[in-house]
């Protein structure tokens, strides 16, 4: 499935909760995806849970 399928995915699951449920429901879907995605990118190996606990300073070296 192609980013641009996804995206569009996202983007209507978000419309739906915010039109039927309201902003509470659009923020909590935009939460929860957000946390999915990390998940999933954290499953497949592309980022480290290292990544978010890490220093600035340490990621330059």
């Amino acid at each position: 499935m192609s980013m641009a399928v996804v995206g569009m995915i996202a983007g209507m699951a978000l419309g739906f909760a915010g039109y039927f449920g309201g902003f509470g429901a659009f923020l909590l879907v935009a939460a929860l995806g957000a946390v999915g995605f990390v998940v999933g990118r954290l499953l497949e190996g592309d980022m480290d849970l290292g990544d978010f606990f890490r220093s600035r300073d340490d990621r330059r070296r």
